[in-house]
Order: structure tokens, then C-alpha cells, then sequence
């Protein structure tokens, strides 16, 4: 099962919804608390699924990120579920990009600073701000957090004129 986090210009969702569907076939999107940003589940791998995105004309969708792990959004699960991904796929370079919406008491900042630090302590990973071979992506929505180590390729961005 591959999670993807979706954004779409406000207002779009519906259109990006359409898009999903048509573009990965098998697929369920919800909605969430915040205006264009959606979460799409496939059966497809991940690979597969941003594959038919990739090659897909949208006129909606203006990000995707594929999210490894969903776990609650508290910072010790946050960097337990990082290092875990981390370890498994991180060869190279890395920055941490840290997104969070509705949830006071995480801030994005000290995410990137504490969790990048402590990959470079456990895993003796180097740090590249600039250009770096993998992005270490947290994403919070509220309650619940999307944890991934990416390949630049694997976010990708289209240009939606609104």
C-alpha cells in the first residue's frame, strides 16, 4: 500500500481527486483538515504509482510525496519512524524538510535541526543543504505525521495555472 500526500490549488481538490483516479485507476483519496492537501491511498508500489503521475498531464495536482510511515505526530515516534527509514534506504548526502500543519506543539525548524542531527550521530550520515542525494521528509497533519527518505525524483511538481 503506498500513501501519497497530495496538494492542489484551493478550491481544486475535486479536480486533483479526478486526476488521481484517473491517473492510478485503483486508488481511494481523502480529504483533510487543511485546504488542498488530500491523501491518496494505492495498492500500486511507489515506484508504479509515481511512475503514471509522472507521465500523467494533470491540471490540478501540483505535489506529490509519497509517505513511507504514518505515525501518531509526537516527536519521538516522528524520529524513531525517520531513523528507521533512514538506515534502511539513506546512501548518500541528506536535509530534512519538515512540513507541520495544525499542531501547535511541534515546530517544523527544530524537526529539521534535531532530527538531522540525530541521523548524523546514528547513521554518521553527511549533511547537504543545497544539493543533497535524499530528502529526509516529514510531513504533520494535526494528529498524525508522514515520514519519508526520498530521492529527489520521487517528489514530484507540476505547474498548475490557477
Amino acid at each position: 500500500m503506498t500513501v501519497l500526500l497530495v496538494t492542489a490549488p484551493q478550491g481544486r481538490e475535486g479536480d486533483a481527486i479526478l486526476e488521481l483516479e484517473w491517473a492510478l485507476e485503483k486508488v481511494r483519496v481523502k480529504g483533510t483538515d487543511w485546504h488542498g492537501v488530500l491523501l491518496a491511498e494505492t495498492p500500486l508500489s511507489m515506484g508504479e504509482a509515481l511512475e503514471r503521475l509522472k507521465n500523467f498531464e494533470t491540471q490540478a495536482i501540483q505535489r506529490v510525496i509519497p509517505l513511507m510511515e504514518l505515525v501518531p505526530a509526537r516527536r519521538e515516534e516522528i524520529f524513531k519512524a525517520a531513523l528507521g527509514i533512514a538506515g534502511e534506504r539513506l546512501r548518500g548526502t541528506f536535509a530534512v524538510r519538515a512540513k507541520v500543519r495544525g499542531n501547535k506543539k511541534l515546530s517544523a525548524r527544530e524537526i529539521e535541526r534535531e532530527l538531522g542531527a540525530l541521523i548524523v550521530d546514528e547513521l554518521s550520515a553527511k549533511v547537504d543543504l543545497t544539493n543533497p542525494d535524499f530528502l529526509v521528509v516529514v510531513e504533520v497533519l494535526g494528529k498524525k505525521a508522514g515520514v519519508s527518505v526520498l530521492k529527489s525524483g520521487e517528489i514530484l511538481k507540476f505547474e498548475v495555472h490557477e
